[in-house]
């Protein structure tokens, strides 16, 4: 894989990697650009829930420039799931024990490992900025969660050692730069191979944040999970978190 030499900014501790790609990205910043924090003080999941970012693991966001109708740029975040489950693969004894749970959580033997925060502002040049936040428990998992979490330590091939969160970025962009440049010169259609492969829980019940159940049957060719429900009707549902009936993970 050609190296992509995108510039990343590196800061012993940041409120959160996202809200400092915020803060460029309204000054007029529009990227390619990473921001890495050893340390977040204020780290955000979705729903605005606090994403616990010890020292040792990965917080990082990258700023890009978006030009294209808005709602398409949630298929970064599918660029994304790839390029991490892909960093992750070369690291971990067993590969096939990663997946991607819709709509952007990576898990590692059914317990969440990582996860991405799409967010999106209009930018002074025009079009918007998108940054993409991704955080990847690599040397510890947080504990008290809703959900079972683990860390790339206790998944690591013999005789290696964690990895430093700024070696493990640097593979990342490679990988989402790859997908990324993918989903722009040939459109979604391969992201969406690759990445229903790799599904979590296709085929099994679930039930949706809004209340719906059904079987995940699809992904649809713009990224909103396809569910179809007992009535046979077949529905999509874009936003949202989904639930699963043998281990609940958010």
């Amino acid at each position: 894989m050609q190296k992509s030499f995108i510039p990343i900014k590196h800061y012993p501790t940041l409120d959160s990697t996202n809200e400092e790609a915020k803060r460029r990205g309204v000054a007029g910043e529009t990227g390619p650009l990473w921001i890495l924090a050893d340390r977040q003080t204020h780290g955000r999941g979705r729903r605005a829930r606090h994403w616990q970012s010890p020292v040792g693991n990965l917080a990082a966001t990258g700023l890009y420039h978006w030009t294209g109708p808005l709602w398409h740029s949630a298929q970064l975040g599918f660029a994304a799931a790839l390029a991490v489950s892909d960093t992750l693969s070369s690291f971990v004894r067993n590969p096939d024990a990663l997946a991607i749970k819709w709509p952007n959580d990576i898990l590692l033997d059914g317990a969440k490992i990582a996860g991405i925060l799409l967010e999106s502002g209009a930018s002074p040049h025009g079009g918007h900025w998108i940054a993409i936040g991704i955080g990847i428990n690599l040397a510890t998992a947080p504990d008290g969660l809703p959900y079972p979490a683990t860390a790339l330590g206790d998944h690591l091939k013999r005789g290696h050692t964690v990895p430093r969160p700024d070696v493990v970025l640097s593979k990342l962009i490679d990988a989402f730069e790859r997908w990324r440049l993918e989903l722009q010169d040939q459109g979604f259609a391969s992201l969406r191979t690759a990445w229903l492969s790799r599904a979590h829980g296709l085929g099994q019940s679930i039930t949706t944040s809004s209340g719906e159940t059904g079987i995940f049957e699809d992904l649809s060719k713009e990224g909103a999970l396809v569910l179809r429900q007992n009535s046979g009707r077949s529905i999509e549902i874009s936003a949202g978190e989904v639930f699963f009936a043998d281990r609940e993970s958010s």
